[in-house]
């Protein structure tokens, strides 16, 4: 009988890990319809009010501050736009994601957007369906980066169900939640993608998310230029968008508690109860401007485009749940059909079309937001079913992508990291790290403290070990916290007075034994901390080891060993199959003549000569003085008859071998 322990899904699994793979989609394409259906459901009860009244001074207000309450006292990360929360979820948690966040990000995103705030409802899906990936890893007991695998196929089913784009679903978890596109991750991610397109198209029918009335295409190559114009632009009101975000996020943390969701869903009431269009996630909207069916002159498009970043921004900054995605799209199609507008009366080379340019500029303005081309491209291509504009949308994203980043370096889902002292790093070395796990790295002799030791106690344990950080562990030996010099400075310093417990940072970030030395270095890196306390599989709170900086070093010298060792033996078949003078190499066994001896005393064959010599993972120049040692690997030069000959000089006498 398996263990309470014992993974239900053992890795290596391919059947297993694909068969929840496809629940979690499915999971994930459920919740998307759900929170589509109250979306609707809620909207249509405010339409119902419509008496002249303008309702959004009333509804938006008591919307917000429902949403915000509903949050604080259950789950906080369920506010806000969603992705950053599963990103931090990855990127310190391996995963973990609470199961409450789910409906409760369900309920507080239709009260926000049905009751008319401005915002979009994909994010919320990706956090739904990354909550069920976590869920659903967790109760499996899978280790952590199946957990991530599944977080993030779940987010890119929510994306493919809500748009019904498995395609850019797909893109979307890859780009954009995992920022890699690795291949232990893509059947998960396209099992799951798939599964809720599938479950959503069931349940909701086929129609696209836009309606296009014809294709479109590129008339004449000088429009090319009008698309780069179209690019520089998207990047001036990306810019609109993220700025905003800034300012209220920062600026209404200067309000207490309740009045902050009340005082700021103002600044989302009186935009939309003057300018209904922005309300919600503005798709219908959108869908009427890409198929010529609205009246506003271009500057009133720009003057939406303009208001709806504002908005969106103060519904998250009142602490109301949405996504950035629809926003982005909406700005990006009235900013694209405004320019098209004022250029085509002055345009020669051909017939503009309003439309096409709204359809490149959704992909500019959310790549520039995002920083996710790809993505941003492959949306527009799946929502509309409009091919016809590929170099387009080509030329304008990336320009969007190359010059936004030098205006505003993060993107609207890594500057909350930011804020929260969470630094994504991705990709580069780090990567040679996943061949080794924490457990062949770490430092065993975890010296953890009581909560009840002093901190002048901790002090004279740090000093003597020469440590600047242990953790912290309860009357019953589980750990509660860390505690580190700077807590102790922050505590007024070495006290008799003060605990361990008082000083201590609670709830620690850990890794478990298993977990790839890569990851443990990104949660590091992403809090800025030197170390971090390696838990037991089994038992999240039983401290088993930490994992330092110098562990870390470590483990990249392990690894860089091992990638060396890797080398030598694929450059040692190269040679061994090579004709004519080459270079050769062979490994000195024990009882050999060469053992004990200088290069320049051991019998080479005439016209042989020694280049090199590998001692473990240390590479030496063969100089004369250098002491041959058994096990060494010398590299020589010289043709095949020269390298039997030699192996016979030094083969181990008989008896010493």
């Amino acid at each position: 009988m398996a263990s309470r322990t014992t993974p239900l899904i053992r890795p290596g699994n391919v059947t297993g890990m694909m068969t929840v793979s496809a629940a979690v989609g499915a999971a994930a394409g459920l919740g998307a319809v759900l929170l589509i259906k109250s979306i609707e459901y809620i909207e249509a009860q405010v339409v119902r009010l419509d008496n002249g009244f303008p309702w959004a001074l009333v509804l938006i207000p008591a919307a917000l501050f429902t949403s915000w309450l509903l949050t604080q006292l259950f789950a906080p990360e369920a506010a806000g736009h969603g992705v950053p929360q599963v990103l931090a979820a990855i990127t310190v948690a391996g995963g973990a994601i609470r199961w409450v966040v789910a409906p409760l990000k369900l309920v507080a995103t239709a009260i926000t957007i049905g009751a008319g705030g401005s915002a979009g409802r994909e994010g919320p899906i990706a956090q739904i369906g990354a909550a069920i990936g976590s869920l659903a890893g967790r109760w499996l007991k899978m280790h952590e980066g199946a957990i991530i695998s599944l977080v993030a196929a779940g987010a890119g089913a929510g994306i493919a169900a809500t748009f019904n784009a498995p395609i850019a679903g797909m893109f979307f978890a890859m780009e954009v939640i995992l920022g890699s596109f690795a291949v232990r991750h893509l059947h998960t991610v396209v099992i799951a993608t798939v599964s809720g397109a599938v479950v959503s198209h069931t349940l909701i029918g086929e129609g696209l998310t836009f309606q296009l009335g014809s294709t479109h295409r590129m008339h004449h190559p000088a429009e090319l230029l009008a698309y780069a114009a179209l690019g520089l632009l998207a990047v001036g009101f990306a810019l609109v968008f993220l700025w905003s975000l800034d300012f209220f996020e920062e600026q209404p943390a200067k309000l207490r508690s309740w009045r902050r969701p009340l005082v700021v869903s103002l600044a989302v009431a009186i935009p939309v109860a003057v300018f209904p269009q922005v309300a919600g996630t503005g798709q219908r909207f959108i869908n009427e401007v890409l198929n010529g069916r609205v009246s506003e002159a271009w500057w009133l498009l720009v003057v939406l485009a303009l208001i709806k970043p504002i908005a969106t921004a103060a519904t998250f900054g009142a602490r109301g749940s949405g996504g950035i995605f629809m926003p982005s799209l909406f700005i990006g199609a009235l900013v694209g059909t405004g320019f098209a507008q004022v250029l085509a009366p002055v345009w020669g080379f051909s017939v503009l079309e309003p439309a096409a340019f709204g359809l490149v500029g959704m992909a500019a303005v959310f790549a520039a937001v995002a920083r996710a081309p790809l993505t941003s491209i492959l949306i527009v291509f799946e929502i509309t079913g409009d091919y016809g504009l590929v170099l387009p949308l080509m030329v304008a994203t990336s320009i969007a992508v190359l010059l936004a980043p030098r205006l505003y370096p993060e993107s609207a889902y890594t500057k909350p990291l930011t804020r929260m002292g969470i630094r994504l790093t991705r990709g580069g070395e780090i990567d040679l790290l996943d061949t080794v796990r924490v457990a062949d790295a770490m430092t065993t002799e975890a010296m953890a403290v009581p909560v009840d030791t002093t901190l002048a106690q901790l002090q004279g344990i740090l000093d003597r070990h020469r440590l600047h950080g242990v953790p912290v562990v309860d009357l019953e030996g589980k750990l509660v916290g860390v505690c580190t010099v700077s807590d102790i400075l922050r505590a007024g310093g070495p006290s008799d007075q003060v605990t361990a417990g008082d000083a201590m940072t609670p709830n620690p970030v850990t890794v478990t034994p298993d977990t790839p030395a890569s990851e443990a270095m990104e949660r590091m890196a992403a809090l800025g901390v030197g170390r971090i306390p390696v838990v037991a599989t089994d038992d999240p709170t039983r401290v088993v080891g930490m994992f330092r900086r110098e562990d870390a070093v470590g483990a990249y010298h392990q690894a860089r060993g091992a990638q060396v060792r890797q080398a030598a033996e694929r450059e040692h078949h190269r040679l061994r199959t090579k004709v004519g003078p080459h270079f050769f190499d062979f490994t000195v066994q024990e009882g050999s003549l060469a053992v004990g001896r200088q290069i320049r005393e051991i019998p080479w064959p005439e016209g042989c000569l020694a280049v090199s010599l590998l001692r473990g993972d240390e590479a030496l120049v063969a100089s004369g003085d250098t002491v041959v040692q058994a096990g060494d690997r010398i590299t020589c030069f010289g043709d095949e008859v020269m390298r039997e000959r030699l192996l016979r000089r030094l083969r181990p006498r008989e008896g010493e071998a």
